[in-house]
């Protein structure tokens, strides 16, 4: 692969168009309104298994949200923050929601660039939805219908579960039913010029082998592809590519390009039934 795509962007254009905290001047804000949320969420919901392992280090951790439906999907949920930064427990509400709505939600962490590289990242999300598979049943579950979603990194994350020979960790090919790239970083080449990658450390061996715009999928299921309306055009054109690659390999793909939303403010969204990404992604389930 020949980083190329890029090549007429300026330092500047790259750091505009994909560094989303450059893009939304208030992001603190949004990331704390989030997290005030996610707060209020666990403590109203009753029931919830905070940090369970699925690892050997600090990071390697989920929190569930059990449903009171019996053998309800699970869904995944996937932080983002370049692989770099934020937590889990911001993104609680997303969780809760998902039980409340019949499916057990799985909200993962995992460890963070620089400590660890993004191939890093990538095998201990792996890791972390094959534990869930194993084990679903005890999470209250059903192992044969995991959906995964993320958001920004998470999205790259979620859309390599896409790509993944689960076969050859000795698990069905087909458990997977679902996922939902939101804001997806699904090409990254541009992250080995933005500001971002003093901390991620990203080098450009590893582009081809985590950009789901460029794998061959392995594993066949419904696919929503969800930017936001209003970020940069570049950053939403990733996400565009990568619904028409799917399409023209017989994927179902919905690609819902939000309007009004800007990066941040796509998952403070997913705290009700009723914000239409969170309806799709509930529909995508049959819930």
């Amino acid at each position: 692969m020949k980083l190329t795509r890029y090549a007429h962007f300026s330092d500047e254009d790259i750091n505009n168009s994909f560094m989303p905290r450059r893009a939304v001047a208030d992001h603190e804000a949004w990331l704390t309104r989030e997290a005030t949320l996610s707060e209020k969420a666990r403590k109203e919901f009753k029931g919830a298994r905070l940090d369970v392992p699925y690892g050997d280090t600090p990071l390697q951790r989920f929190d569930v949200f059990p449903t009171a439906r019996k053998d309800a999907p699970i869904h995944v949920y996937i932080h983002g923050g370049f692989w770099r930064a934020l937590d889990k427990a911001a993104y609680s509400h997303i969780g809760a929601t998902l039980a409340r709505a019949g499916a057990v939600g799985v909200l993962i962490n995992y460890d963070l660039c620089p400590k660890v590289t993004v191939d890093d990242v990538v095998r201990q999300t792996m890791a972390a939805i094959a534990w869930t598979y194993r084990h679903g049943g005890e999470l209250g579950g059903d192992p044969n219908r995991i959906y995964v979603s993320g958001h920004s990194a998470g999205g790259q994350l979620a859309a390599m579960t896409l790509a993944h020979d689960w076969r050859a960790d000795g698990l069905p090919g087909d458990f997977i039913k679902g996922i939902a790239a939101l804001s997806g970083v699904l090409d990254l080449e541009p992250v080995l010029r933005i500001e971002a990658n003093a901390e991620i450390q990203l080098k450009p061996e590893m582009v081809a082998r985590n950009s789901p715009l460029f794998l061959e999928p392995k594993v066949m299921a419904p696919v929503i592809v969800a930017p936001g309306g209003d970020e940069p055009e570049a950053w939403v054109q990733q996400s565009r590519d990568y619904a028409a690659m799917l399409q023209s390999r017989g994927y179902p793909v919905s690609l819902m390009v939000m309007p009004g939303h800007h990066h941040f403010s796509l998952t403070f969204a997913l705290s009700t039934p009723g914000d239409p990404l969170m309806a799709a992604m509930l529909k995508q389930m049959g819930l």
